[in-house]
């Protein structure tokens, strides 16, 4: 799973590697721990073009009838996302990015677990596969999201036996565009990115709370 990750570029720098049409429509901070059921940045397909927005970070399926459901629902498998309930309508209709620098991940050590922050060489924001829906209930409307994981490439395998998702730039236009329907098309792009445009290095435990929230979480360890 992935249950933590940063994300820290300015708005320009995102309307511009997103074409987002809507940057007056929000404001940005710099994050540095963002967890499960905090407001997450998004982007969808409106109908002039990427949007980007915040929804809250664990799917709340529209059918559900508790909202608590999204705890248990911040990562969704590749695997088995075109088969789940809570998933293969969604894949078809309402597919998102989460937009990130960077993630964490724990390696165990023995007792301990040693945090590590991954993210592309090139230290660009770059878009996990994701997916969103509305929920509606008593007249509260809360707008959420899971994120895809799929197996480790060989820079994550050594720190953790899943990742998430992170889209090319190829198949970010696929997965955004709504007349893709076919399911098999869309679980192509559900693979692991590739390592040899990733580094993973240790980082102080200080990520392990993430009341936590500061750019020094992401420092290597010496």
């Amino acid at each position: 799973m992935c249950g933590r990750f940063n994300l820290f570029a300015n708005k320009q720098e995102l309307i511009e590697r997103f074409q987002l049409v809507n940057g007056v429509d929000f404001d940005l901070s710099e994050r540095y721990n963002i967890a499960p059921s905090e407001d997450v940045f998004t982007v969808v397909k409106g109908k002039d073009g990427n949007r980007g927005g915040f929804l809250r970070w664990g799917l709340i399926p529209s059918w559900a009838n508790d909202a608590k459901i999204g705890y248990k629902m911040i990562n969704a498998r590749a695997e088995t996302v075109d088969k789940k309930p809570s998933f293969k309508n969604l894949l078809l209709r309402r597919r998102c990015f989460i937009i990130a620098n960077g993630f964490y991940e724990w390696k165990k050590i023995g007792d301990e677990k040693q945090p590590y922050h991954m993210r592309q060489k090139n230290k660009e924001p770059f878009a996990f596969a994701g997916l969103w829906d509305r929920w509606e209930n008593n007249g509260q409307m809360i707008q959420s999201c899971t994120m895809i994981t799929t197996e480790p490439n060989k820079l994550v395998q050594p720190i953790h036996d899943r990742m998430p998702v992170i889209l090319t730039k190829e198949a970010e236009r696929i997965w955004l565009d709504p007349s893709v329907e076919d399911p098999v098309q869309l679980k192509r792009l559900l693979v692991p990115f590739p390592s040899a445009k990733m580094e993973a290095y240790p980082i102080s435990s200080a990520v392990n709370n993430p009341q936590q929230d500061f750019k020094g979480i992401i420092d290597k360890l010496d």
